[in-house]
């Protein structure tokens, strides 16, 4: 397994994920500033992920405080590492879990030196949780894998999204284990090319057999039966069942339920937001449109042509067949699911 973030003599250390799979490079970030440029700039990407690193964050920037500064520094921290991508809900939960604990410890009045490696110890802990949430997905996913399976998948959803084996690609691992997936086809996922770039990388380091496509190439897989089910990850699910992932994502749920293609969605419960009725009511990310006008370092667009470029997209979770937690797979109507395994 490729360590994909650690907290490391009081610095992150980062794997990449803009190099990849060309090159396996790491970033040391010592400030907090350092960090969130490396989110915003998806050196470090994936829903839990980014949760991961924001909870790192908060301990990042208190590590060299003294005592009377403390409280200062860590809401500055807080407001930063908020402010860097609005979708992912996970980030938000971690932030928030963080800050209960920081002000627990300020309750109890623990000495500066013990207080930050308490507080480090809290980010560790959810860092730890996410790789057994992981494998507890995996495991409940792989149950709805029929043998000799022929999976799709959009995005990266694994290791590098995830602290530990992953979401989507977590349940296609542990399926492929028990004998059960015979081949997975990969979106390229336009603009930025996570499938091309990381899912493809991580299925090839697997011996997961894998073929890459086109994002507009799943609906003529579909008609022609070579698709068994479709398999992705969330970054924010509503109580209605509605969720937010990567753009594409909805385009490959319409192909889906059009062609009788079962279509699944795993997700930790740090991804539901019960406070959101529904989709409408979730913040897109809009990025830069250079990322659209251009191919890697090649323009293909006129330079000052308009784009829209959002990251994320909404899925009506009418079309999802069925949503994998650590506590178990849910069912339509999601509504009441939803409530039942996330109260």
């Amino acid at each position: 397994m490729q360590k994909v973030i650690a907290w490391q003599n009081g610095a992150i250390k980062l794997l990449d994920q803009r190099r990849l799979p060309l090159k396996v490079e790491y970033l040391a970030c010592k400030k907090v500033e350092d960090l969130a440029v490396a989110i915003e700039g998806l050196a470090v990407r994936g829903a839990p992920l980014i949760g991961i690193a924001g909870a790192y964050g908060l301990v990042l920037g208190v590590w060299h405080s003294d005592a009377k500064n403390l409280g200062a520094d860590f809401r500055k921290s807080y407001r930063r590492i908020k402010r860097t991508r609005p979708t992912a809900v996970n980030l938000f939960w971690a932030l928030d879990r963080m800050e209960a604990r920081f002000n627990s410890l300020i309750k109890s009045g623990v000495a500066a030196g013990s207080f930050k490696k308490k507080l480090l110890q809290a980010a560790l802990d959810i860092h730890h949780d996410d790789a057994v949430t992981c494998g507890l997905i995996g495991r409940y996913g792989a149950e709805l894998i029929k043998k000799n399976a022929v999976i799709i998948t959009h995005c990266n959803t694994g290791e590098l999204a995830t602290g530990g084996i992953g979401t989507a690609l977590g349940v296609i691992s542990i399926a492929h284990k028990m004998g059960r997936v015979r081949s997975v086809y990969v979106d390229e996922t336009r603009p930025l090319l996570q499938g091309a770039r990381l899912t493809t990388w991580e299925l090839a380091r697997q011996k997961i057999p894998a073929t890459l496509i086109c994002d507009n190439m799943a609906a003529s897989l579909m008609a022609a039966g070579k698709i068994d089910c479709a398999i992705v990850g969330a970054d924010r699910i509503c109580a209605n069942g509605d969720f937010a992932n990567k753009i594409g994502t909805y385009s490959l749920a319409v192909n889906a339920r059009y062609h009788g293609v079962p279509f699944y969605v795993a997700a930790p419960l740090s991804t539901f937001d019960v406070a959101l009725a529904d989709g409408s009511r979730i913040p897109i990310e809009q990025r830069k449109p250079d990322e659209v006008r251009r191919f890697g370092q090649c323009r293909t667009a006129p330079g000052k042509i308009a784009v829209f470029n959002p990251s994320f997209d909404v899925t009506p979770g009418k079309l999802v067949s069925a949503m994998i937690t650590e506590k178990g797979v849910i069912r339509p109507p999601f509504g009441r699911a939803i409530k039942g395994i996330s109260g």
